[in-house]
């Protein structure tokens, strides 16, 4: 086995290198469900951040920066799908996927006018590994888990967070109910319309930072369409997970093991096109399998009219 797939070790760190800018999507996807609008455009957010940090890293040659640029980009475009949904009260998947559209065809079109040419842009300065130290040298779980980028530290710190603010404060239990009953979150005197913005606009500032975490994280550089379907999956990793940060965490897991197996595996002894099949193959049986079961937020996809 550790022929074909590399040592346990090895495993371990990437199938959490693959696993991070699901985490982040889905954590985010949550708080706009959550909130009672579908965001199918977690896909178009991750790549529009993606391609913004990557520019922020170009222009000024600052991490930072690059980080600042992302977040900004989802935020924008998620703010452009809450005021589709909630002010506008346009069909939700219709709008989500008008988002992955623009972001693929957008991101083409600059990707052109800002470095000259399609495919993919100079490399740039990303977020580099940085050891933990002592936790970086336990045995084969340290360097897996504890010697990666600062966004999987952040990863590991906003799974726990989610959790708090969604199940333990006055915040998410408003989010949470404006899913579920608008209309009693409305008489109680809180704006519906102002908790899906505050819902759908978390969900662009999490999905940026899968999305640069793609371009810079484990790139270090911009390539169309570099999302290649993972918004979708951290979606799929958000049902699975039942709309709980734990388990939409532990989802994320498992389709970032399904990536590892597909980037490791040696094309030699399984072929290239039957490994490129297994995340989605995994996505598609987990949501079969399970995805009935899950309870969605009962007012999701429902615009609400105050009478």
């Amino acid at each position: 086995m550790d022929e074909i797939f590399g040592a346990p070790g090895q495993l371990l760190a990437s199938t959490i290198r693959n696993a991070t800018p699901l985490v982040f999507a889905a954590l985010g996807g949550m708080f706009s469900e959550r909130s009672g609008v579908v965001n199918i455009g977690l896909e178009g957010l991750m790549l529009i951040s993606a391609f913004a940090g990557v520019v922020g890293a170009f222009l000024s040659g600052s991490a930072v920066v690059a980080l600042g640029f992302a977040l900004a980009a989802g935020l924008l475009f998620a703010l452009i799908h809450a005021l589709m949904c909630v002010t506008f009260e346009a069909d939700q998947i219709i709008s989500g996927t008008a988002i992955n559209l623009l972001a693929l065809g957008g991101t083409g079109f600059l990707m052109v006018s800002v470095f000259g040419s399609g495919g993919t842009s100079p490399r740039v300065e990303g977020f580099g590994e940085v050891p933990i130290p002592l936790l970086s040298s336990i045995p084969v779980v340290g360097p897996a888990l504890f010697s990666q980028s600062v966004l999987v530290y952040l990863m590991y710190v906003m799974v726990p967070v989610t959790f708090f603010v969604l199940f333990r404060t006055p915040f998410g239990l408003r989010l949470r109910a404006t899913g579920e009953s608008p209309e009693a979150v409305d008489t109680a005197g809180v704006s519906v319309g102002r908790m899906r913005y505050y819902g759908v606009a978390l969900s662009g500032l999490l999905a940026s930072l899968g999305g640069i975490y793609l371009s810079m994280g484990l790139l270090s550089a911009f390539t169309e369409g570099m999302t290649n379907g993972r918004g979708f999956i951290a979606l799929a990793a958000l049902i699975f997970g039942r709309w709980n940060p734990i388990g939409a965490a532990g989802a994320a897991l498992l389709f970032g093991f399904a990536l590892a197996v597909t980037f490791r595996a040696p094309q030699e002894v399984i072929p290239n096109e039957f490994l490129q099949m297994i995340p989605y193959v995994l996505t598609i049986v987990a949501l079969a399998a399970f995805g009935g079961r899950a309870i969605a937020p009962a007012a999701i996809g429902k615009p609400y009219r105050k009478e």
